[in-house]
């Protein structure tokens, strides 16, 4: 199996991942007709992805610290582990309400709401965020190239809607914004949740 065909069911998660990365319209095509599991997909796709970004983010903050307008400070290690133990624990919640959410609304644009699809998409979709994590090793790279791989895991999200939930391309783009606008608000809520909105 060659990097080339990461729709394949049986392709490698890395063969996924650069299939995401580089043809997230096409690979969400193929993977929306293959049988996955929630099970499976957790284990296999979002536990480990989804570390990326709490451990890189707190390897960088333990070597190079923190800080805002060019005052640093020197992290801990017990409240930064923690921190990245709770950020882990609310992106494995966040990828299922997320899910749930898609699910619920597809009905309302002619979609088909089934839960395993919705949690499919949010999934693969989420690739270029997860991954945009390992930016967080150093701490000034880390919000702006994570910014540009939520930004380009919401476009996924954006092209995987009509393929996965079954709903017409035309009803596809107010979709999008209530799904957009329902993630937003997911995220300032576990944003507070992890006490880092203050």
């Amino acid at each position: 199996m060659s990097a080339a065909e990461p729709s394949s069911r049986h392709a490698t998660p890395m063969a996924q991942v650069f299939g995401m990365l580089v043809r997230p319209g096409e690979t969400l095509d193929a993977l929306a007709d293959q049988p996955f599991g929630a099970a499976e997909l957790y284990r296999g796709y979002v536990v480990p992805l989804a570390a990326v970004g709490p451990v890189c983010g707190a390897a960088g903050l333990l070597v190079f610290g923190g800080g805002i307008a060019r005052i640093t400070l020197k992290m801990t290690l017990l409240p930064t582990l923690e921190h990245a133990v709770v950020s882990y624990g609310l992106s494995l919640v966040a990828v299922y309400v997320l899910a749930l959410t898609i699910a619920v609304l597809a009905p309302a644009f002619g979609g088909v709401g089934a839960r395993v699809q919705a949690l499919k998409l949010v999934t693969f979709a989420g690739t270029a965020l997860w991954l945009s994590g390992l930016f967080d090793l150093y701490p000034p790279l880390g919000f702006p190239l994570g910014l540009l791989g939520g930004l380009y895991s919401l476009y996924a999200l954006h092209l995987g809607l009509a393929p996965m939930m079954r709903v017409s391309h035309d009803r596809a783009l107010t979709y999008f914004a209530c799904v957009l606008v329902a993630a937003l608000l997911l995220g300032l809520l576990l944003r507070l949740a992890g006490g880092v909105v203050r």
